[in-house]
């Protein structure tokens, strides 16, 4: 049963990583005995590597800025020569902005989208090709309860997040028969910087939390299990799937 969980010695790139979720991830991942590079915008995703980086299982960290498409190709090269091999690949990085529908800018859609959806596909076309090769791999999206739902002032990352799923989806029919798994894994609603408004909020946070039926916002640890599952041999027949972490919030 061990061996079925088993990723020690796996190579794995992780965006977003230096924070939230994304670090919460990347521990667990590590602790597991992954070797990783995190990707990050600024700094603090180097010193997040930093942290946790041993000789045994070593941890790299990777400045990239999803909102240019270039840097993003840019920052998966950088981290290759880092691993020299990929197996792993959870794309975590993602905004949020909110405005009215009627007044949502355009530039802050394109921007939301590009970080959200395209970075995304950029960094699982990369990776594929590399994982295609050998016939083996694991693509981890992150989507989000707003898969589902449309949410209220954030139509961005609501399409976004919708578009994430799909994607998993469209990867997975054309992949799933050559060695590589895409799965995607939907927090609910976690304690982490983009609820911060929402759990400021009296109103909006009792709300929240009269329907979670485990009474509580999620945290990164809750998350560690369910990401290395879906990078084990565990999760070898699942593909295309939607993994929803919500303390149960779906089935409300």
């Amino acid at each position: 049963m061990k061996s079925m969980f088993d990723i020690r010695g796996k190579k794995a790139i992780i965006s977003g990583g230096s924070r939230g979720l994304g670090k919460g991830m990347a521990q667990g991942l590590h602790d597991a005995g992954v070797e990783l590079v995190l990707m990050g915008t600024n700094e603090n995703v180097m010193k997040a590597a930093a942290q946790i980086h041993t000789e045994e299982v070593p941890a790299h960290g990777v400045i990239a800025d999803f909102r240019d498409k270039k840097d993003v190709e840019k920052a998966f090269g950088s981290a290759m020569a880092l691993l020299g091999d990929l197996d792993i690949l959870v794309n975590n990085a993602g905004m949020q902005m909110r405005h009215p529908a009627e007044e949502f800018p355009l530039e802050d859609w394109d921007t939301v989208l590009t970080v959200n959806l395209t970075s995304a596909f950029i960094m699982s076309q990369l990776a594929g090709k590399v994982m295609l090769q050998k016939g083996y791999g694991k693509i981890i999206n992150i989507a989000s309860l707003l898969s589902f739902q449309g949410g209220i002032t954030v139509p961005a990352y609501a399409a976004s997040k919708g578009g994430i799923a799909q994607l998993t989806k469209a990867l997975a029919n054309e992949w799933a028969g050559r060695g590589i798994n895409i799965n995607a894994i939907a927090p609910g609603y976690m304690a982490t910087d983009n609820t911060a408004a929402l759990r400021a909020d009296e109103v909006r946070n009792r709300q929240i939390l009269e329907r979670i039926p485990a009474g509580r916002y999620g945290t990164p640890e809750d998350m560690v299990g369910t990401v290395i599952y879906l990078a084990s041999p565990a999760s070898d027949y699942v593909n295309g799937s939607v993994l929803v972490v919500d303390g149960g919030w779906m089935g409300r």
